[in-house]
C-alpha cells in the first residue's frame, strides 16, 4: 500500500471506556482490519485511538466502536490527518 492510499484517523471516545476491556477490543478490531496505530487511556477518563490504514479500514473501524461489545460509548470525537508512517503494529500504549 503506498504512502497515498494510508490516512490517519484520530478519535476519542468518551463514555463508560475505561475499566471494562475497551483498549483490547479496540486492539483486535484494528488487528483484524490490518491497521497499525495504538489505544490508550487519558488521565480524563477518554480513551485515545490513532489509527493508520486504508480509508475504507479506518471507516470500518470507526464504525465498530459505535457500538462495541465492550463497555458503552457515548460520543467519539473523531478528525482524518495525513498518515505519519510511524507505526508497524497497532498497540495498547500506556
Amino acid at each position: 500500500m503506498t504512502v497515498a492510499a494510508v490516512q490517519q484517523l484520530h478519535m476519542f471516545l468518551t463514555g463508560l471506556v475505561q475499566g471494562v476491556g475497551m483498549r483490547a477490543y479496540v486492539r483486535r478490531q484494528a488487528q483484524r482490519l490490518g491497521l497499525v496505530g495504538f489505544v490508550r487511556n487519558l488521565p480524563d477518563g477518554r480513551v485515545e485511538v490513532v489509527a493508520e490504514g486504508a480509508p475504507e479500514d479506518l471507516e470500518a473501524l470507526l464504525a465498530s466502536l459505535q457500538e462495541p461489545a465492550v463497555g458503552r460509548v457515548d460520543h467519539i470525537t473523531h478528525a482524518y490527518h495525513p498518515a505519519s508512517g510511524k507505526f508497524r503494529r497497532f498497540e495498547i500504549s500506556f
